[in-house]
């Protein structure tokens, strides 16, 4: 017997997620608390870096969390080809693009409403993509996204630049 006024239960990220998972389907977590205290408010890990193909999922599971989504800001090197608005279950979503990482997604319901989600790259694994998304939300987390991805082994680390032999001009020398 379930009671009237109990509120339900938020979708996370299944056990089955060891199973393959195409492009445009949303995995996703929400924080459950409703004092917003943490750097985030959830995670979401998605299939590819084709922003047409994983937004719409994504905007649409927000949706029926959140309320309607009218921006999402995005880093543009991030993603593959990443558009300035689309329509998505006919509403306009507009998206902006920051460079700011591609560690986060920036959600904003209504005028002042944002929401900062931890983006696990499509290149995790299973069982690294489900402990970010795990630390991210969890209650009183204060780490930033950037550490949550070095801390799981889900950050790809950043080339180190080689140093190419300089000219004797280069070197100041004649």
């Amino acid at each position: 017997m379930t009671d009237a006024g109990t509120p339900p239960v938020p979708h996370v990220l299944p056990d089955a997620v060891h199973q393959a998972v195409r492009p445009g389907t949303a995995l996703l977590r929400l924080v459950t608390t409703h004092t917003r205290e943490q750097v985030l408010d959830g995670a979401w890990w998605p299939r590819s870096r084709d922003i047409g193909a994983e937004l719409p999922a994504l905007v649409a599971a927000l949706t029926e969390h959140l309320g309607p989504v009218l921006r999402v800001g995005l880093d543009a090197d991030a993603w593959e080809e990443l558009p300035t608005r689309l329509v998505i279950d006919e509403r306009v979503v507009h998206i902006d693009s920051f460079p700011v990482g591609d560690d986060t997604v920036l959600i904003t319901r209504g005028d002042q409403d944002h929401f900062s989600l931890l983006v696990v790259p499509p290149h995790a694994t299973p069982e690294a993509a489900r402990d970010a998304m795990a630390r991210a939300v969890r209650t009183g987390n204060v780490a930033p996204a950037e550490q949550i991805l070095i801390d799981t082994g889900t950050r790809r680390a950043h080339p180190v630049p080689v140093e190419q032999p300089r000219t004797d001009r280069e070197r100041g020398e004649r």
